[in-house]
């Protein structure tokens, strides 16, 4: 008897993702593309490469779930769910103590308040400009000739921090180019970006009331030194998946098995 499989794509700013799971909800593939320019080629490429790393033809898919901002561009999905609700129920399927979502993106931050089965309670969103978000971390990246995936690591080498005032793009990479022309250590540099970026986010959290058990979602989850900072202030460890950038993607890919 052969095997019913779902998909979930979601097309973000920086990123197109895409995860196909089994009749039985676990993950037979996954995939994470640059979205690009096209949006609907991202997502088709993002699928097709799922499929392929999942050993599948797209015929055995039943069902497609789009989301992420770009989930309209999306011709060949059955349906569109909001990230909202993605974040949320991929969250809870990797963790079911889950009951805030922390989802830090190529372009905007959301924190979620979830309840029982994943449900959505309430949420809080910041999206009308990159600050603090992992398109910020790329143009500091870039300022201080730091590979993107060693900034984390290298801002826990120091205890030392450099206060920077600002999470918008613009004026914090002013901050940083003068820091850097007075010789300030880039892990002290690095370290005052992420405790800025934690700053902003806890605005938002403190908005919707802190949950017990948080999860974090998105590529900033995959820096160790936004994660350190922001358990520093919650004061309790956070739940990371080992890619946590595929949560919205899952949760879609659940949606499509709900039905």
């Amino acid at each position: 008897m052969t095997m019913d499989y779902f998909a979930g794509v979601d097309v973000g700013s920086l990123s197109t993702d895409a995860v196909i799971l089994n009749e039985k909800g676990e993950i037979a593939g996954y995939s994470i593309l640059e979205t690009g320019a096209n949006s609907t080629d991202a997502a088709q490429e993002a699928l097709e490469t799922a499929l392929t790393r999942a050993g599948l033809n797209r015929s055995l898919l039943k069902r497609i779930v789009a989301t992420g901002y770009g989930r309209v561009s999306v011709p060949f999905a059955d349906k569109r769910v909001t990230e909202i609700s993605c974040h949320s129920l991929g969250a809870h399927n990797l963790f079911p103590d889950t009951g805030m979502v922390i989802d830090i993106g190529g372009q905007d931050s959301k924190v979620i308040k979830v309840g029982p089965g994943g449900k959505v309670i309430d949420f809080t969103m910041n999206d009308k400009c990159a600050a603090g978000t992992g398109r910020f971390l790329e143009v500091m990246a870039g300022k201080l000739q730091v590979p993107l995936d060693r900034m984390g690591g290298l801002s826990l080498e120091t205890a030392g921090e450099v206060r920077i005032s600002s999470v918008c793009t613009v004026f914090a990479e002013s901050e940083v180019v003068s820091l850097v022309a007075r010789n300030h250590p880039k892990e002290e540099i690095l370290r005052g970006l992420h405790r800025a970026i934690v700053n902003r986010v806890w605005s938002m959290v403190s908005t919707l009331g802190i949950r017990l058990e948080v999860t974090m979602s998105g590529g900033v989850a995959k820096n160790k030194g936004v994660v350190a900072f922001m358990e520093e202030k919650l004061g309790r460890p956070i739940h990371v998946y080992r890619e946590p950038q595929i949560i919205g993607a899952l949760g879609a890919a659940l949606h499509a098995r709900k039905g």
